[in-house]
This record gives structure tokens, C-alpha cells and sequence, in this order.
């Protein structure tokens, strides 16, 4: 069974940055999407960027140019780096697995595509 664990979140200033990182146990990352997600309160969960074995990264938007994601083979995690924060990108981050297989790039940031997903870890970004 997949397990995942998010560590890394915390309280930064505006214009900061936090490293995500999510332990895959169990799983093996070849062919299917592996991704970030994050949910702010009263708002949707929202996809943030999504990555697969054989392709290049995904992002949202909001946070191109300021997040990059990446998978450690060696420790076999998937990471966050997110520079530039701002009070907007407050949420709970989430790491998901399990999701749409290699090409399928256009659903790589849908939720429901996903069948393994973490406890989330809260990130809070002050003004």
C-alpha cells in the first residue's frame, strides 16, 4: 500500500522560501503523474504542480517561475522548492501519487486523477 509523508511546511515572510518534501513509501515512480496540491480555507483544492518519469514538469499559473518540482531517485521523494512566497500561496500542501499515466498532461493537475494522497502539511506565508 502507497504511503506518502509530507515534511518541510512552516511560517515565512512574504518574498521567502520553503522545501517541500514528500517520502514515497511503497511506490515506485515510472510512467504515472506524481504532483502537489494545495487547499486554502473556504477555497477548492487546487493542483500546483505535477511531474512523471519520463517527462517534464507541470505548473499552475499562479506558480510558474516560482516553484519547481522534482523527484530524488535516490531517496525516492518528491519535492517542493518554492521561492518568491506570497500571502496567496497559504494552504495545505498536499503530495499525491498514483496518478494519470505518462502524455495524459492535461489532467496532471486534477485531483480526482489521483489515488494516493498524503496528510498534507500547512504552509502559512505572512504580509
Amino acid at each position: 500500500q502507497v504511503q506518502l509523508v509530507e515534511s518541510g511546511g512552516g511560517s515565512v515572510l512574504a518574498g521567502g522560501s520553503i522545501h517541500l518534501s514528500c517520502a514515497a513509501a511503497a511506490y515506485t515512480f515510472r510512467g504515472y503523474y506524481m504532483a502537489w496540491f494545495r487547499q486554502a480555507p473556504g477555497k477548492e483544492r487546487e493542483g500546483v504542480a505535477a511531474i512523471e518519469s519520463f517527462g517534464g514538469p507541470t505548473y499552475a499559473d499562479s506558480v510558474k517561475g516560482r516553484f519547481t518540482i522534482s523527484h530524488d531517485s535516490a531517496k525516492n521523494t518528491l519535492d517542493l522548492q518554492m521561492n518568491d512566497l506570497k500571502p496567496e500561496d497559504t494552504a495545505i500542501y498536499y503530495c499525491a501519487a498514483d496518478g494519470p499515466r505518462r502524455g495524459l498532461t492535461h489532467q496532471a493537475l486534477r485531483g480526482v486523477q489521483y489515488n494516493a494522497w498524503g496528510q498534507g502539511t500547512q504552509v502559512t506565508v505572512s504580509s
